[in-house]
């Protein structure tokens, strides 16, 4: 038998491969092959809202208006962000960049599509 990761959102041992994809069957999650050989090798795996991987130096775009402290305006839907860089965020911050009108700032990856 093949050697099929287990899910990595819940955990569950029954995923199955199709068309490439590796799915979940209990919580419905899919992934591809890659991602999951990048997980393995202990390489730092950043999706956008979309479910795309992230890459240093992508552009991505605000999805979400979102507030930032201690900035009177904050960032609004459809700010596009050049130049990222994922870092490894305990909190959920992952991407780290410049945001024009507010200045250097970290992200969480679910508030961001790739451009």
């Amino acid at each position: 038998m093949e050697n099929i990761p287990n899910c990595p959102k819940c955990g569950s041992e029954y995923t199955y491969e199709d068309r490439g994809l590796y799915v979940c069957p209990e919580c419905g999650y899919e992934w591809s092959a890659e991602a999951s050989e990048e997980a393995e090798e202990g390489g730092l795996v950043v999706r956008d809202a979309n479910g795309n991987i992230l890459q240093d130096g992508d552009t991505v775009v605000v999805i979400k208006d979102l507030k930032v402290k201690g900035s009177g305006g904050g960032i609004k839907v459809g700010t596009k962000i050049k130049n990222i860089r994922l870092v490894e965020g305990s909190d959920g911050h992952n991407i780290d960049c410049k945001v024009p009108g507010v200045g250097a700032i970290k992200l969480k990856q679910e508030f961001v599509k790739k451009a």
